[in-house]
């Protein structure tokens, strides 16, 4: 995690600065950078797909594209360009054991 990530992080959820390091040292564990080289080849397609809406977030297109995965994220932006997108709540449903499991 980029070390100006913490205060940002703790800031924007009104958590103390250790309890926010404490959660994403636990993200970090788990969440894996996906290198440019990985995505780059995926550039103008991501482009095209997402440049009505925000052409900066290309790279996230692109690493969906390239790992054939979803999106999770809450932004709207992504809702539409073509890749499988899942909201917090739609997680929290599939990883949510139901009460005969």
């Amino acid at each position: 995690m980029p070390k100006n990530t913490c205060p940002l992080f703790s800031k924007k959820r009104k958590l103390p600065a250790e309890s926010a390091l404490e959660v994403l040292t636990g993200i970090s564990r788990i969440v894996q950078t996906v290198e440019a080289d990985i995505y780059g080849d995926y550039r103008e397609e991501a482009i095209q797909r997402i440049a009505i809406r925000d052409p900066d977030d290309w790279p996230i297109v692109a690493t969906a594209l390239a790992l054939n995965c979803p999106i999770w994220t809450e932004d709207s932006d992504f809702f539409g360009s073509g890749i499988a997108t899942w909201t917090t709540d739609r997680i929290h449903l599939f990883v949510t054991p139901t009460p005969d499991e």
